[in-house]
């Protein structure tokens, strides 16, 4: 049988061979995050990552279980963690060579508004929030929930500075988009 915890690393793995695979395509870029913010925001995310799945954070207060082990648990913690990855997926590919890590703009760059960006602005962060939340839970202990917080915390600072980028870019379609389209969650936020 295998483990809860192959059944949520898998899909963090399949996410990095595409994303790996995926960025042979990508646009040259013409504008980019400074590098300074590049950095900081890099190992705020790393640091996020680690807390959320690392094993160096259980001791003391940090292994406290903020749910309890069980099947029902295990299960939508598998079921967010796969549906987050999937949905990141689809929107990387169908942003295709106009992604970047970081908030830049790309030679040709181009507005999607299809698929995944029909459904929210920024679809790639609304998967991953999805993802590190299943894998939260999964692990169930409070250095897991406190890295689920500082990405959701990063996500949001990288979409403020995505979000200049493309109303810079796209002076008249991105408002619009913008109004019909939320950021993270359909209808919500």
């Amino acid at each position: 049988m295998l483990s809860n915890t192959y059944l949520i690393d898998f899909p963090w793995v399949l996410l990095g061979a595409i994303w790996l695979v995926a960025a042979a395509g990508k646009k040259p870029t013409i504008y980019r995050q400074p590098s300074r913010n590049r950095i900081l925001s890099m190992l705020i995310l790393l640091f996020g990552f680690c807390l959320l799945a690392g094993p160096w954070f259980e001791s003391g207060w940090m292994e406290y279980r903020f749910v309890p082990v069980s099947a029902s648990v295990r299960i939508t913690a598998f079921g967010l963690t796969w549906c987050g990855i999937v949905f990141s997926i689809w929107a990387r590919l169908t942003l295709g060579g106009n992604w970047s890590g970081r908030p830049s703009l790309m030679a040709g760059h181009e507005l999607i508004t299809s698929g995944p960006y029909a459904i929210a602005r920024h679809p790639i962060y609304t998967g991953l929030i999805l993802a590190a939340a299943g894998t939260s839970l999964a692990v169930g202990e409070l250095h897991s929930l406190l890295g689920f917080l500082l990405l959701i915390l990063m996500f949001f600072f990288k979409i403020r500075a995505e979000e200049q980028i493309m109303l810079k870019a796209f002076p008249d379609a991105y408002p619009r988009y913008r109004s019909r389209v939320k950021a993270l969650i359909p209808g919500m936020l």
